[in-house]
């Protein structure tokens, strides 16, 4: 997929409500891909991927008490370019601070939970996807259900960060599953591009729902305009009402 052909409009949500494609898409449990003995790991490029694609799996996961690892890739610090106001130094900072009061938003501790931060350059995994291949060696265990995003998802360091998971996972044999997180943000409701056969629906109750959208508003970076640069919010709103939908999708 050429990253650079795809468009940053994305459909309305209610085009996304009368998808055939997505009515037609089978449910599945958390339960189900995460059997009781394996350990869910959550790979996220960027401090907030782990909430956009995984915020209602993380919740269902830990109220079925299955033992959890998140893995920052990166802190984030390289999201707005040429910004006075969210500069890099500063968004290394509080990108990471956004994704622990979101984690505690969904109702997760720290304590339990393992969180691992890969230090990796945000903006440029794809030429550090060796030694993340090499990090992600160390840490994960074939019993582990891994959840990366979406290898087409239409960013660089996501398309990295899926093909060093699934690397590792196809070399220990592991499973991986990869989330959407950007596609919400370009892909129309009958899009070829999205690997339909592979796709499934985990359905989120309303307070299930109800803590994702919190948690999302955790974000003040991505969610905050910069008029001074001209910069729009990382995540737009269109974008943002199609993530917090009453399910999210897992490519299987």
């Amino acid at each position: 997929m050429k990253y650079e052909h795809l468009t940053n409009n994305g459909s309305p949500l209610h085009a996304w409500k009368n998808s055939e494609h997505l009515s037609r898409l089978p449910s599945v449990t958390c339960e189900k891909l995460v059997p009781a003995h394996a350990r869910a790991v959550i790979i996220s490029p960027h401090p907030d991927d782990e909430i956009l694609g995984c915020g209602g799996i993380l919740q269902l996961l830990a109220r079925n008490q299955r033992s959890l690892m998140l893995i920052s890739v990166t802190n984030g610090s390289a999201s707005h370019r040429d910004s006075k106001l969210w500069t890099s130094e500063r968004l290394g900072i509080i990108r990471p601070q956004e994704s622990a009061e979101a984690l505690r938003r969904l109702g997760l501790s720290m304590n339990d939970m393992q969180w691992i931060h890969g230090g990796f350059p945000d903006a440029d995994v794809s030429s550090h996807e060796e030694q993340l291949k090499q990090f992600l060696r160390t840490y994960l265990r074939p019993t582990d259900v891994i959840f990366t995003p979406w290898q087409d998802d239409g960013h660089h360091d996501h398309a990295a960060v899926a093909r060093a998971a699934l690397t590792v996972g196809a070399e220990i044999g592991a499973a991986v599953h990869e989330v959407p997180v950007w596609a919400w943000q370009w892909a129309s409701p009958e899009d070829p591009r999205i690997p339909w056969k592979r796709a499934y629906k985990v359905h989120l109750d309303r307070w299930t729902q109800a803590r994702k959208r919190h948690a999302i508003q955790a974000f003040a970076s991505q969610l905050t305009a910069d008029p001074d640069a001209g910069l729009p919010p990382a995540i737009s709103p269109g974008t943002l009402e199609r993530l917090q939908q009453s399910f999210e999708v897992v490519f299987i």
